[in-house]
């Protein structure tokens, strides 16, 4: 798709009324209309405890105890509300516990065993792409 200049999509929008605004201060507002999607479905398996301590997770901080085979799982939700409903799934789907859930902003971060998190991470997804209808992306380890 080819871009076009303000001048081109003001011509555009307003047609024959173009012409009476210019001149004229006007205001254009961008609105996200978010649809049903989950965007970003990821297991992540540290190797530093530096990204457990700047996500300000609970894991990997205390000294003397072993963290090996912990994971993070990161999934984001439009609508944002969703997350809600997601991490009650996340939660009866494995052993896992919430990290991080923004109702503002879709945003679930999830901690545990390494297949506890991904068995949650995959349930959720396939719970909202099967179940509620969102299109729903893959699952991505790492």
């Amino acid at each position: 798709m080819a871009s076009i200049s303000s001048k081109e999509l003001l011509e555009e929008l307003f047609h024959d009324s173009y012409e009476n605004l210019k001149g004229r201060t006007l205001r254009m507002t961008r609105l996200r209309i978010p649809g049903k999607e989950v965007c970003l479905a990821h297991v992540l398996t540290p190797i530093d405890d530096s990204i457990y301590k700047n996500l300000g997770l609970h894991i990997g901080v205390h000294e003397g105890e072993d963290h090996t085979g912990e994971a993070i799982g990161l999934i984001r939700f439009t609508p944002w509300e969703a997350v809600v409903v997601a991490a009650d799934v996340a939660m009866k789907a494995a052993d896992i516990e919430i990290g991080f859930m923004d109702r503002f902003c879709g945003s679930l971060i999830i901690t545990g065993r390494i297949a506890q998190v991904q068995t949650a991470v995959e349930e959720t997804v396939a719970y909202f792409g099967n179940q509620l209808g969102f299109r729903a992306c893959e699952v991505y380890k790492s």
